[in-house]
């Protein structure tokens, strides 16, 4: 049973990860300047973050139309593919999963399961590696989706931003609001499981990182743990250093999130994607 995977762009996966596991990867879209741009095909992290402040109008972004998706789903059905799995950014922060319901609903050459992850950037990317591995040791599709809604119950993705400009650059924050944390110094914490997107507000950010330590020591211990950022680099570095103790002798990856979520959140966010070993209450 050939069965591939495909996502979108808001999973973060490094390339070669793409390449080994054979993903089919859908780009949301960024819009700027009268211009669009395929997320994470038009237009590279660097630039786009290199660019951000300087924007005008603010970027703003879209979900791919259904006809992607089937053109995608078409590709890999003549590459051989018997069942697609087909994993994307949660329904409560975007469309896009619409959008592949949709187009599975009319594509008739082969099954098309789709899933919605309830996650974003690595949280999604770990979720859509889970799903590769047990492709990869030749598990069906009814074991695939029942050890994935484990797996996505113990997946989080929390993060501090150093400012609310871009939300309300972005229209995703009213801008009294927006205005009101930027003179008391207010900073957002982020925080996603299951699919519920949640806020918090602290008045430094040294709670704000006091926070995010809390929620790590709460999930710990960890199978899979990384920092993401949005163009801090070397203060994602730093980060990665004081949580080591986490994930004693395994892998941090360091992940500059994609644009398209980088145009909502704005330079400087911080935070982790991690999936706990236990299932945390």
């Amino acid at each position: 049973m050939n069965i591939r995977i495909v996502t979108d762009s808001t999973c973060d996966l490094p390339g070669e990860q793409v390449e080994q596991y054979r993903l089919g990867i859908v780009p949301l879209l960024i819009n700027q300047g009268g211009k669009s741009y395929r997320d994470g095909v038009d237009l590279s992290r660097e630039t786009f973050y290199a660019r951000l402040p300087d924007y005008r109008p603010a970027p703003t972004t879209a979900a791919p139309g259904p006809e992607v998706f089937r053109q995608v789903y078409e590709q890999l059905a003549q590459e051989g593919a018997h069942y697609i799995l087909s994993i994307h950014i949660s329904e409560s922060l975007s469309a896009t999963i619409n959008s592949a319901r949709l187009a599975a609903k009319s594509f008739s050459r082969l099954p098309v399961t789709v899933l919605d992850s309830g996650q974003l950037s690595l949280g999604l990317g770990f979720i859509v590696e889970k799903a590769a591995q047990m492709v990869d040791a030749g598990n069906k599709m009814e074991e695939i989706l029942i050890n994935l809604r484990v797996f996505m119950k113990r997946t989080y993705v929390f993060a501090s931003l150093k400012t609310l400009e871009y939300l309300r650059r972005s229209g995703r924050m009213h801008f009294a609001l927006a205005r009101l944390g930027e003179i008391l110094q207010i900073k957002a914490l982020l925080h996603m499981n299951q699919g519920i997107p949640s806020a918090h507000r602290v008045r430094t950010q040294s709670h704000a990182t006091e926070q995010l330590f809390e929620w790590l020591e709460g999930y710990a211990p960890f199978e899979r743990l990384a920092v993401v950022h949005a163009g801090i680099q070397t203060e994602a570095q730093a980060m990665r250093r004081r949580i080591q103790s986490f994930l004693p002798g395994g892998d941090i990856p360091i992940v500059q999130i994609t644009p398209v979520l980088g145009a909502h959140l704005g330079i400087g966010a911080l935070g982790f994607a991690c999936t706990s070993k236990r299932n945390v209450e």
